[in-house]
């Protein structure tokens, strides 16, 4: 693994304490995780990933934002997730600068800090 980008689901195994090798990685949840076990494991893993890391929340997603099952869902007229197309838009510009970052090392502001266009984006730091 050059980088990893984990998306709202816990951290099995856990991160041991000798680190992943100081490579990067992404965290992004749902502001209120669905998975009971998700913050603690990130909680406890935080201090041992000892590369480049950010942890990000966002507002009023849930577990399946992060997918496209959402999208379609949504789009399917089954059952209305007015977020959905919100959710493909954060997930693929964020996941998409990090890999930019990470593997072609292109500089990405966007994982600097919080960003106007993307409100519901909170960098948490444990």
């Amino acid at each position: 693994m050059l980088a990893g980008a984990n998306l709202d689901s816990p951290i099995t195994p856990p991160v041991p304490a000798t680190g992943l090798g100081h490579r990067p990685v992404l965290l992004v949840a749902a502001a209120d995780p669905s998975s009971p076990e998700l913050v603690p494991s990130w909680t406890a893993g935080w201090p041992n990933l000892h590369g480049w890391k950010r942890w990000l929340t966002v507002a009023g997603a849930d577990h399946y934002s992060f997918t496209d099952l959402d999208y379609l869902v949504n789009e399917s007229g089954a059952l209305p997730i007015p977020n959905a197309p919100r959710s493909i838009t954060i997930t693929a510009t964020y996941v998409g600068a990090f890999f930019q970052r990470q593997l072609n090392g292109l500089p990405q502001p966007l994982l600097n800090g919080p960003s106007a266009a993307f409100p519901e984006v909170t960098f948490t730091s444990p």
